[in-house]
Parts: structure tokens; sequence; C-alpha cells
């Protein structure tokens, strides 16, 4: 009794003086919160309902929106492997040995795996008593020695690299689907589909971690939507009528919902056409049928892993354990760009959306998926970085909340380390550790903080794209377009209409100084050094590089 009057006249003398409790005190009185990080592949900008996409069943996605938050501006990396490196460790990619892609080009930075500099989410919570717990793509480490269940992750069940069939076509000794469990092989029986495997195996590991009775953390990696568009029958059925409206229609349509949902300013316009997107009244009826079927495959596979996340919910409820976990939904990049494009190496006659067939994400439906903002996948443009962001925690976000946010992957980490009272260590097994890049979200979710106060602008390099944001300026280069630099006034054009470059010189050498600085840091290379040689094309020749058709 004396000790609880002791803490209260201890707290009431610190809010007198306008001290207050941190977040990570508060949250340490508590018993210590789950998390489940739920990560989807490809997913455009208002590829979901509360982003704009109103025609696409997401019913847990709405609710979990409705009844948390949802941030206009948040950032990844805009393409798989660099922004899994920076989601794990909470540091720019290049730090993390991920500078390319998951290939070595001979530095460090570039290594291709993460590095022992760079801890994982994994490491650092299951060292502060969580269990830790994964189910999907990896992707930032081939050989075994690099794998979930050797960089911290007690459970594992998925696929190592960058994109994997979502039927199996082939038998045990030949598997189409390469799926591993806890470091052993696993074959996915014919007739079962990934996006249900991922979601099995989490609920699996959550029902068997429940006996451990410490906290969990759980790492969804879906790999839906990406290519190949498979989805099941019963799914694809639901979207086959839907997208007769065209894309040139829709993404209008997308861009009006996107501002009655709140995550687009009124005042904000609609990226300009890709001229390379021909407009859907020049098609033939026949060429009408094929494009409708294919983003019905597209919408199916996001109705399939809303449907996922509701399990994931459901479970959380029976186990009593909803109330205390805390669920945040992102995108890796925003939706694939590119024109016409197939795999070269797994072309068959099969029909969209079924078991063997191998049909990726153009342009036309992606400028609707990434609408209103500009571009694509691996560029850094507001389509290819930018990422829906939605975080539940019952209790402690407000709900219904919608703030401006400017967050960035590498904010996760320190999130989650604050909210669960575990310290981030400076060294590791001998090996001293890289400091985190991020800030934490916290006063974002729980407080009144509406935007990330920075102390350092936001850069973006990949395969010589350069980007680099402070407050409402952004400069942006484009390897393909001879890097020349663009000037954005983020906060009047997210659309990147308007290049200001001209207009305002002074800016430019500020940016550029300050980009200059960021890739020191980081250990960023000039990419014409050291990019790989061509090997053989991957996807069809008519592809836009420029605009991100970089097929992984």
């Amino acid at each position: 009794m004396k000790k609880s009057i002791k803490h209260s006249v201890f707290k009431t003398a610190m809010l007198s003086l306008g001290l207050g409790l941190t977040f990570s005190a508060s949250f340490a009185q508590q018993k210590k919160p789950n998390i489940i990080l739920i990560l989807v592949d490809d997913l455009g900008f208002s590829d979901t309902g509360p982003y704009g996409a109103n025609e696409i069943q997401t019913p847990n996605l709405n609710e979990l929106a409705q009844s948390g938050l949802k941030l206009k501006e948040f950032y990844n990396n805009s393409i798989c492997a660099p922004t899994r490196a920076s989601v794990l460790t909470g540091q720019y990619q290049h730090k993390a040995g991920v500078g390319y892609f998951n290939v070595n080009l001979g530095l460090p930075a570039y290594q291709g795996f993460l590095n022992k500099e760079s801890l994982t989410l994994a490491e650092v919570l299951r060292n502060g008593g969580y269990s830790t717990l994964m189910s999907g793509k990896w992707h930032v480490g081939d050989d075994q020695d690099q794998w979930p269940n050797q960089r911290g992750f007690d459970k594992f069940f998925g696929f190592i690299g960058g994109a994997s069939n979502y039927y199996e076509i082939g038998d045990q000794q030949n598997p189409t689907v390469p799926l591993i469990k806890n470091n052993k092989p696993l074959y996915l029986e014919p007739g079962k589909y990934l996006t249900d495997e991922i979601t099995n195996n989490a609920l699996e590991f959550i029902t068997d971690q429940d006996k451990e009775k410490k906290p969990f953390f759980l790492y969804l990696a879906f790999n839906a939507p990406h290519w190949p568009l498979q989805a099941l029958p019963a799914d694809i059925e639901k979207y086959k009528e839907t997208y007769k409206i065209g894309w040139d229609s829709l993404r209008k349509q997308r861009y009006e919902n996107a501002i009655k949902a709140g995550v687009i300013s009124p005042d904000q316009k609609i990226a300009q056409h890709d001229e390379q997107v021909k407009p859907w009244n020049k098609l033939s009826y026949d060429e009408q049928q094929y494009w409708q079927l294919r983003q019905a495959v597209f919408a199916a596979m996001i109705d399939h892993v809303d449907q996922g996340i509701g399990k994931i919910r459901s479970k959380l409820k029976e186990l009593k354990k909803d109330d205390n976990t805390l669920i945040i939904f992102i995108s890796d990049n925003g939706a694939q760009g590119g024109n016409n494009l197939r795999l070269y190496t797994q072309r068959t006659t099969e029909t969209v959306g079924a078991p063997g067939s191998y049909e990726v994400q153009n342009s036309n439906w992606s400028q609707t998926g990434n609408s209103p903002l500009r571009n694509y996948k691996a560029t850094p443009y507001e389509g290819g970085i930018s990422a829906p962001f939605i975080a539940w925690f019952p209790g402690k976000i407000k709900a219904g909340t919608i703030k401006k946010g400017t967050g960035h992957i590498i904010d996760l980490a320190p999130t989650f380390y604050e909210l669960a009272g575990v310290k981030y260590p400076v060294e590791f097994n001998g090996t001293k550790i890289n400091p985190l890049a991020g800030q934490s979200l916290l006063p974002l979710l729980t407080g009144n903080a509406n935007e990330v106060q920075r102390k350092e602008p936001l850069g973006w390099e990949r395969g010589g794209n350069k980007a680099i944001r402070n407050g409402k300026w952004k400069l942006v280069s484009i390897a393909a377009s001879g890097g020349k630099y663009e000037l954005y006034d983020i906060e009047a054009d997210r659309a990147e209409n308007n290049n200001l470059a001209a207009l305002h010189p002074e800016i430019v050498e500020k940016l550029k100084s300050e980009y200059n600085e960021w890739a020191r840091k980081n250990d960023v290379v000039d990419y014409e050094l050291l990019k790989p040689k061509p090997t053989t094309p991957v996807i069809r020749s008519g592809q836009n590089q420029g605009s991100g058709a970089r097929l992984n």
C-alpha cells in the first residue's frame, strides 16, 4: 500500500513539473504486448479499401483502419530485398548489406544478405524475452547460415528467394514451390494455395507459442499480390465483372476514394497519365476481356490475404490476446511497372490465374494501383516508395485516426523496441552493432504527434535511382533519364507533376549536398562502378525500365 502511494505521489509530481512519463515507461508498467508485422508484396498505394480500392473486398483491413490509424505518408525502399533488409534491421539497406538486391556486387554494403552488424527484429526481441515467429517470404540471404532460424527466429515457414509459384505443379523430387520449415525442405501438396499455407503456419505458430506464457513477435510476410498472378477460382469469380470500367476510369475513382478516405488531401492532383499506357477505349473487345481477367486475379489475391488476416484476428481473440497485440500492415513497394510483361523461362498457355500460369502485373493496372501517385516499383517517385500504413492496438491507438506521418520502414525497429521495453544493444556476440537509423513511431501511434520530427532528411538509392526528402522538398534523380535532378514540393504536389528544379537551384544544391552526406554515412557507392554485367533477360522486350519494370 505504501509503495502504491509513493508511486502515485511521484507520478503526480512528475506531471506537475510538466515532465510526464515516457511511452516506454508507461508501457513497461503493463504486460508486454504482442507484435504482428504484416508485409505484403507489390501492393500499390490505393490497392486496399482503406486507401481507395472500394471495389476490392478487404473487410479486415477496413476494420483495422477504422478501429486504428492510417498514415498518409509512409515510405519504403521501392523494391523487395532492400525494403526487407530495412524492415528487419532498422537500417538503411546499404548499411544492412543489401544495397542493391540479394546478389553480391563485391562490397560489404552490396553483399546481398544481412550483415552481422545489423541485428534483426527477431534477434533483439528474442533477447528481450519474446517468442519470434515468421511465415512467408525472406529474400535477404540465400545461404542456409543466412536463413530466418539463423537470424533470430524461433519458428519459420516460407520460401527463401524473391518469388514463388502459389500452387505446386511439380513433384517432391522437383518442387516448383521451394518451401522451408525450420531449416527443412517442405513439399506443398497439390491443390493447396501458398497464401493459405503462410496463414495456416502463422496460426500454428501462434497457437503453439501460447504454451510458452510470454509475448510473441510475428513477421507475417505474404508474397501476394506479387507475380505470378495466381488465385483461387472462387475469389477470381467475385471480380469477373468488376473491371469492365477499365484502368483510366478506375484510377480516377481510386483518387477520389483516397480523398474521401482521408489519405490524400483534397487539394492534391492526380499524377499525369503514363504515356506508355494505352487508353482503355482504344483496346479491342478481346483485349478488354483479357485485361479484365488479369485485374480480377490481382484483386482476388489481395482479397485472399485479407481473409488470412481475418483468421489471424480470430485466433488472437480465441487466445484472448487481441487486446494486447499491435498489428501493423504495410507493403514492400508500389505496384509493378512495365508493359506486356511475362516471364521468359516459364511461359505457358494456361489461363491467367490458374496453376502454371505466369502473368505479371503491368503499368496499365499498376497506374491505377498507385493512384494518385506517380510511377512504379523500383523508382523513388512517390508511386514506387509509398505504401499504405495501418496500425491497430486496442486501447492504445485511437480509433479512426489519420495522420500525415512521413514515416519510413527504418522507424519500425525503434518503435517495436520502445513498445516492448527491450534495449537495443551496442554489442552483440562480440560484434559492434550499427546504431538504429530511424525514430520511434509511438508518438504518432499513441500520442498527439502528427508526423515524425526528424533530425536528418530521408534518403533513397537503388540501382542508380536516387532521392532525398527534407521537409516538403524532395529531390529525385533517375538513372534511365540521365541522372538529371528533379525537385518537387511534396506538400503541394505529391503527384510530382511539377518539376521546380529550374525555379529553385539553391534548394537543388542544398539537397544534393544533403544526399551526398546521407550516401557517405550509409556506404552508398556510385552504381555505375558496381552494376552487374548484363545477363539473360528475365522479361520480354518492351518493358519500361525507367518506370521500374524490373521483375523482382
